[in-house]
């Protein structure tokens, strides 16, 4: 798990347990149930965990937050997200039964107190949470509107409350309706050429 010591230096030797624990549960789960691409599998640490983990490098969610993983699928960007910030109440959620079963047993063989898995539709999940965060699910256009009611109003966190997306590609047509849209590449932090064009791409909910 050098990788991940590698961007974040200053994390605990139980973090770093749990990441590569992390890393061997999803491998096993993933033989009886594919949450995974079986291209990217053998790549989980990076293309999986660490990519998950560029939100931490664009925002230290502070102690006391609650997050909305909208559309986890196996649990990513959120379980790692978990473990790297033990005091933010993280919510997983997908409309795929299944892949809400692989995020339960990945959390129980953890032992990760501050995750828990929830299937239902996005739009149903009312909160309130400070954050709403996802990896390319759909175009911004159909995914903001769902989430953003269920997001705080009030404030606890050196940004205001939003939605913290994980995209590639061209987004230019896609944000074009959300001007003040703040995209950051994760090559910046990330050097490892799976990232060249992969973004965090976020929006206040009061844009």
């Amino acid at each position: 798990m050098g990788l991940i010591k590698k961007y974040f230096p200053e994390i605990s030797s139980d973090q770093l347990d749990l990441f590569n624990a992390m890393a061997e549960v999803y491998i096993r789960l993933n033989e009886t149930t594919n949450v995974i691409s079986r291209q990217d599998i053998d790549q989980v640490t990076e293309r999986h965990i660490l990519h998950s983990l560029a939100i931490a490098k664009f925002i230290e969610f502070r102690p006391g937050s609650v997050v909305l993983d909208a559309g986890t699928g196996g649990g990513f960007p959120g379980m790692p997200l978990a473990v790297m910030f033990p005091e933010v109440e993280f919510v997983l959620n997908d409309t795929i039964l299944r892949k809400i079963r692989v995020v339960d047993e990945a959390i129980a063989e953890l032992g990760l107190a501050n995750v828990k898995g929830v299937h239902g539709r996005m739009e149903k999940m009312k909160g309130p949470y400070d954050f709403v965060v996802s990896r390319a699910v759909a175009e911004m256009g159909w995914f903001f509107p769902r989430v953003r009611k269920s997001i705080s109003p009030e404030q606890k966190n050196a940004i205001q409350n939003g939605v913290i997306y994980l995209k590639g590609g061209d987004l230019e047509k896609e944000l074009a309706g959300f001007p003040e849209a703040r995209v950051e590449p994760i090559s910046q932090w990330f050097e490892e050429e799976f990232f060249e064009t992969k973004k965090v791409v976020y929006i206040g909910a009061r844009s």
